[in-house]
């Protein structure tokens, strides 16, 4: 079933409307969603190592058009949207403790978060509603979220082929990695 799957995976990231998946992915992700994009971006590189920096590019570009819809949720909407968003990530108390400290830190919280498995839109969120300013916000969310991605696509450019092989012997040992490593990250996320 697991190679199944990553058969199915492989392929479809080579499909030519794998890019618009991406985007969509990204860019919700940045705003409300819950799986990062990672989950398409990497084996979309792997599929086809030619496209990493399209496919990091569109990764970046999306999430931070994503992050502006966060934003926005944040600063017009938080009580009705941004808050149940939040309470559903567990982050309920954090808000208060976020709203007091969050733009003395807002560069380094959003860098971290932007490039961390920590859910991007808690930050997206968080920065609209604590009225950060709109072009710090910009900028470091482009600069975060473009390390992350492209972070991605050199080492896969570098080690793809070696990873593929890895990936392939041990599939069953990546995947239960990887599904302990969401659900720790989800754990982190909910108790931090």
């Amino acid at each position: 079933m697991i190679r199944g799957l990553y058969n199915w995976t492989i392929h479809l990231a080579d499909h030519p409307r794998a890019v618009r998946a991406l985007a969509c992915v990204a860019f919700i992700e940045s705003s409300f969603f819950p799986i990062p994009p990672d989950a398409l971006l990497v084996p979309m590189i792997i599929a086809n190592p030619r496209k990493a920096w399209l496919f990091a590019s569109v990764a970046t570009a999306f999430s931070v058009l994503g992050g502006i819809l966060g934003y926005v949720i944040g600063a017009i909407a938080f009580e009705q949207i941004g808050q149940p968003l939040l309470e559903t990530l567990g982050k309920t108390e954090a808000v208060d403790e976020y709203s007091k400290h969050f733009n003395d830190f807002g560069f380094w919280t959003i860098l971290t978060a932007g490039i961390t498995p920590f859910p991007f839109k808690v930050i997206t969120i968080m920065s609209g509603a604590t009225n950060m300013p709109l072009g710090l916000f910009l900028s470091t969310a482009i600069i975060a979220r473009g390390l992350r991605f492209f972070a991605v696509a050199v080492l896969l450019n570098l080690y793809g082929k070696s990873t593929k092989r890895f990936i392939e012997r041990y599939l069953n040992w990546v995947f239960l990695a990887v599904i302990l490593l969401v659900f720790s990250s989800f754990l982190f996320v909910r108790f931090l």
